[in-house]
C-alpha cells in the first residue's frame, strides 16, 4: 500500500495523539461517506447505460421510418412538397428544454421535448397530404428518441467522470490517509514520554553497583 510505513511528521505528545485519532476519526467516516456515493452513483451510471442500449435500437426503428416515410412523401408530392417545404417555414413546433437532476450530490443534465402549438397543413398537395402529414410524425418521433438519447449520453459521461473523482478519494483515504494517521499513531504510542510508554525505571541496586 501507498501509506504503509509511512507516518505524518508530529511531536509525540499526549494532545497530538488526540488530534490524530480526531483525524483518523474523520477519514473514517468520509471514507464510508464517499463508497456509499460511488454505490450510488455506479447504480446509476448502470441503470444509465441500459437505457442507452435501449434507446440506441429505437433510434435506429425511428431513423428507418422516418427516412421510408421521406421517401413515400417526395412519391406521392415531390414538386408540391419541395416548393412548400422552401417557401412555407413556420416556427419550430418540437423544442428541447434543459433541466438538472442531483444525485448525490452530483448535477446531472437533462433534456426534454416539448411541442408548442398545432400543426399546419401543407395547401396544394392534393392526395399527398396524407403521405406528408405520416413524414411529419415519424420525424418528430425520430427527434423525441434523439433528444433522449442526447439526455443519456450527457448524463453517462458526466456519471463517469464523477465515478472516477470519487473512486480516487476513496482510495486516496484507505490507501493513504488512513494509513498514515494509524501509523501516527502507533509511533506516538511507542515513543517514551508524555505521548507513549513512560521510560523503565532503573533499579537502585544497580545504581549502587
Amino acid at each position: 500500500m501507498a501509506g504503509q510505513g509511512q507516518r505524518l511528521s508530529v511531536v509525540p505528545t499526549v494532545p497530538t495523539l488526540g488530534m490524530v485519532k480526531a483525524w483518523l476519526a474523520a477519514a473514517t467516516r468520509g471514507h464510508a461517506l464517499l463508497k456509499k456515493k460511488s454505490d450510488a452513483l455506479t447504480a446509476k451510471f448502470r441503470a444509465t447505460l441500459r437505457r442507452i442500449v435501449a434507446a440506441k435500437e429505437s433510434m435506429g426503428d425511428a431513423m428507418r421510418a422516418a427516412s421510408l416515410s421521406l421517401a413515400e412523401a417526395f412519391y406521392a408530392a415531390s414538386d408540391p412538397l419541395r416548393h412548400a417545404a422552401l417557401h412555407h417555414q413556420p416556427a419550430a413546433r418540437l423544442r428541447v428544454s434543459a433541466h438538472q437532476d442531483n444525485i448525490a450530490g452530483v448535477r446531472l443534465p437533462r433534456f426534454e421535448h416539448y411541442r408548442t402549438g398545432t400543426a399546419t397543413s401543407l395547401a396544394g398537395l392534393g392526395g399527398g397530404g396524407q403521405q406528408v402529414a405520416a413524414c411529419r410524425a415519424a420525424h418528430g418521433r425520430a427527434v423525441e428518441v434523439l433528444v433522449e438519447l442526447a439526455s443519456l449520453q450527457t448524463s453517462f459521461m458526466t456519471l463517469d467522470a464523477a465515478i472516477k473523482a470519487t473512486n480516487r478519494r476513496v482510495n486516496a483515504l484507505e490507501n493513504v490517509v488512513k494509513p498514515r494517521l494509524e501509523n501516527t499513531m502507533a509511533y506516538i504510542r511507542g515513543e517514551p514520554g508524555e505521548g507513549g510508554v513512560l521510560p523503565p525505571q532503573e533499579d537502585p541496586g544497580v545504581q549502587a553497583a
